[in-house]
């Protein structure tokens, strides 16, 4: 994705700012505790996709 694009997506749960994770391929809302996959280099942004993050990531 482009960063302007990748700019615009917000976390589907509280609509907050998402951080790239380029190791993993998620998306991570800090806030909710929420990764979000990335599949085929498509985001992947319905929460019953996400996975919870355990306590000791960020």
């Amino acid at each position: 994705m482009t960063t302007p694009l990748i700019e615009l997506l917000v976390c589907p749960a509280c609509k907050g700012p998402l951080r790239q994770d380029r190791s993993r391929q998620e998306f991570v809302c800090p806030a909710c505790r929420l990764a979000y996959p990335v599949r085929d280099g498509i985001p992947v942004m319905l929460e019953s996709e996400a996975r919870t993050l355990e306590p000791t990531e960020e």
